[in-house]
């Protein structure tokens, strides 16, 4: 695929930068390719503003996700984008194709830059990241929300002005009050990639979201670093307690393959020792999530 010619128009139909998935007929590796090469394109030669570039870098992980889910692994993507980056240098910075793309990005991104909530569906779960008002009131920016047993969880990014930590909130059914919390996620440092077992996969193929973890001795822990009783902003009527984590936590959950999961732990004193209530959260394109809401606080 080249960057010449009736190609152009392709690229420019294929990177509205709203888009959840593919066009019809096209393929995942091929709406990632497309996204890759102007992703290229403006590092060689400088083609948007920051606003633009921000939300292009959004699409093109929420494209890089879509491809991990279609069954493309990570060499074939980081070959893919390579592939990108020769085509950009193939043509050049003058080229009249790479121009032309160019423009339809920064006419895509006048829409998105006015979309006040974007949804990211992932397999099991969904990230809904938002723009809510300014009044001065913590919101969730992007937060993903499940329930555990009887037991409800919101986890995500939350806060009001500049800070935006990774936060979980949980009510609990039976009033019990934890006492702390940690995030617990595979460790990249020691693992070549998702522990993704078929032998786990129901009828249907489908892997459940707490055999997406590998053992616990290829993860990595992230205590929470402060709990309080979580306010109506954040948990609605349910009430329930909120858990700030580390923003090495929101870096390391980012990067991540979108098919797997985390799990939070709710620690609970007892009398035989500590309870534990585990809640998971689907990674899914939570880095696409978090790209976006980037852009939309600007």
């Amino acid at each position: 695929m080249g960057i010449r010619g009736g190609m152009a128009q392709a690229w420019a139909a294929a990177l509205a930068l709203t888009a959840a998935s593919p066009a019809l007929g096209q393929s995942a590796a091929d709406l990632f390719y497309q996204r890759a090469v102007m992703s290229a394109a403006d590092a060689a030669c400088h083609l948007f503003a920051p606003d633009v570039a921000a939300s292009l870098a959004a699409s093109l992980a929420q494209a890089h996700g879509a491809a991990l889910r279609s069954g493309l692994d990570g060499a074939s993507l980081d070959a893919v984008a390579a592939r990108a980056s020769g085509a950009v240098r193939a043509a050049g910075c003058a080229s009249p194709a790479i121009a032309a793309a160019a423009q339809e990005v920064r006419g895509a991104f006048a829409g998105y830059a006015h979309l006040d909530r974007m949804d990211f569906p992932g397999e099991l779960g969904s990230w809904t990241a938002e723009r809510p008002a300014a009044d001065g009131a913590a919101h969730w920016r992007v937060v993903q929300r499940d329930r555990f047993g009887w037991d409800v969880l919101q986890f995500g990014l939350a806060g009001h002005g500049d800070e935006r930590p990774l936060m979980a909130v949980a009510s609990f059914a039976d009033g019990a009050q934890p006492y702390g919390a940690r995030l617990v996620l595979r460790d990249t440092s020691v693992t070549s990639g998702p522990f993704l077992d078929p032998r786990e996969a129901d009828i249907s193929g489908r892997i459940p979201i707490d055999g997406r973890l590998p053992p616990r001795s290829a993860t990595r822990v992230f205590n929470a670093e402060a709990m309080s009783p979580a306010g109506g902003d954040l948990a609605g009527a349910d009430g329930g307690w909120a858990f700030r984590f580390p923003a090495a936590a929101a870096e390391a959950l980012a990067g991540l393959d979108p098919r797997e999961a985390v799990a939070v732990e709710f620690l609970f004193p007892g009398d035989d020792g500590d309870g534990v209530r585990t809640a998971y959260v689907e990674v899914g394109d939570f880095a696409a999530a978090r790209a976006f809401q980037q852009v939309a606080q600007r």
